[in-house]
């Protein structure tokens, strides 16, 4: 049991807790341990969707399929995320988990911070901002949207160039094989990612946080099984894909996403598992990465449920209109949630700038247990995004269902 990896990250999870409950003192040392981790994977990240995505469509794609993946995605993306965010509100008004937790602090200056920031920013500019003025910076930076976008007109440019352009596909596919092998060695190291980030959580917030808004952090998680579960299964039902095998096939990615509060963490791999399990590079390469920006269910569940939550702590009722507003506010802000370090908060933020009817200042109670629920947003974030990868390759025919069945259904080792 031990050779598995799985089972090594869910030892440095459990050791993460104890030691960070023991220690509180190592969280800095285990929060660079975390940070290296993750920065070993986000090196990969760039240079493996630029080359997923130029094998996929250059190698053997059709330009009018790409178009038609990413309007088909994007549909979906909409349709499933808003219904993320009804089943927030929906369960927060039913729940109740601001109702009898009281507000007494006053300015905080970390809220007063998170506030400039969402002040600063400009929704209108996250659409113009995916074409990348200097795309080595967008290489530097490692900003998904960016990267996707050359990789495509770099892909459409080379295939344009006709059979003058194989050598130097035959090329970025060994390139590709080299990125993939590095990535395999970096995951051996999940586990140690995976007791950092638990061991900083633990040690830097502690348990204490939980106490008073633990019915808060129940309810989000709650929310996330039952979206996880009825909602995503309900869809693989109707495409004839067994939610439970998916899952059991992405379980390390699963826990490093855990270990790690990011689902950033497991991207890559994902992205490898998913194209050995038979779907199409260039639907791989096409949907995971825009999910990564424009598919984020558990952080739209988070979201949603947060400013009810501020609305019940501060006594404020709010009719349907307003919660109908919120929606509307919330499918575009959360939109800009990719990205953005502490996106959640700067969204949030900018969502209740906008209401104009909850006090910012309440944002101080959610900053202490926010991390302990990142961990949920990002774990529903990643399954999100490989259901909508598998359903969207069924729906384009650009899913080998023997290939399928043979690696997810019965656990055979891809050829």
């Amino acid at each position: 049991m031990l050779r598995h990896l799985y089972v090594q990250v869910i030892i440095g999870i459990l050791a993460g807790i104890l030691v960070g409950a023991l220690f509180p003192s190592f969280a800095p040392g285990a929060k660079l341990i975390s940070e290296t981790f993750i920065n070993m994977i986000k090196m990969v990240i760039a240079p493996v969707i630029f080359f997923t995505v130029v094998a996929g469509i250059a190698g053997a794609g059709d330009l009018n399929k790409v178009g038609r993946v990413g309007l088909k995605a994007f549909i979906y993306f909409e349709v499933v995320t808003t219904l993320a965010l009804i089943i927030g509100l929906i369960t927060a008004n039913l729940v109740k988990p601001g109702a009898g937790v009281h507000f007494s602090g006053g300015p905080n200056k970390q809220v007063e911070k998170i506030a400039q920031q969402a002040g600063e920013m400009d929704w209108a500019e996250f659409f113009t901002h995916i074409v990348p003025s200097n795309v080595v910076d967008a290489f530097a930076k490692g900003d998904i949207l960016q990267v996707l976008f050359f990789s495509i007109l770099f892909a459409i440019g080379l295939k344009m160039t006709g059979s003058a352009g194989n050598s130097l596909l035959v090329s970025f596919d060994k390139i590709n094989k080299v990125l993939f092998n590095i990535l395999h060695i970096i995951m051996r190291l999940s586990p140690l990612g995976a007791f950092g980030g638990m061991a900083y959580t633990i040690g830097e917030y502690g348990f204490g946080t939980l106490a008073v808004l633990g019915k808060l952090m129940l309810t989000f998680y709650l929310t996330g099984f039952l979206f996880i579960f009825v909602v995503l299964n309900l869809i693989c039902l109707y495409y004839r894909i067994n939610l439970w095998k998916l899952l059991k096939y992405i379980k390390e990615e699963i826990f490093v996403v855990i270990g790690s509060s990011s689902s950033e963490a497991a991207l890559p791999s994902l992205m490898e598992k998913l194209t050995n399990a038979g779907c199409e590079k260039e639907v791989v390469g096409l949907v995971v990465p825009t999910g990564y920006s424009f598919n984020l269910d558990g952080t739209t569940i988070y979201l949603s449920m947060a400013v009810i939550f501020l609305a019940q702590v501060f006594d404020i009722q709010l009719s349907l209109g307003q919660q109908l507003t919120v929606i509307g506010i919330l499918l575009i802000t959360s939109k800009g949630a990719a990205g953005v370090t502490g996106s959640g908060f700067i969204v949030l933020t900018s969502t209740l700038t906008a209401l104009k009817i909850i006090p910012l200042e309440g944002l101080a109670l959610l900053i202490g247990v926010d991390r302990f629920m990142s961990e949920g947003r990002a774990v529903v974030n990643f399954i999100g995004n490989s259901v909508a990868t598998i359903v969207i390759a069924k729906m384009e025919d650009a899913l080998d269902l023997p290939t399928y069945r043979a690696v997810v259904d019965q656990g055979k080792e891809p050829a």
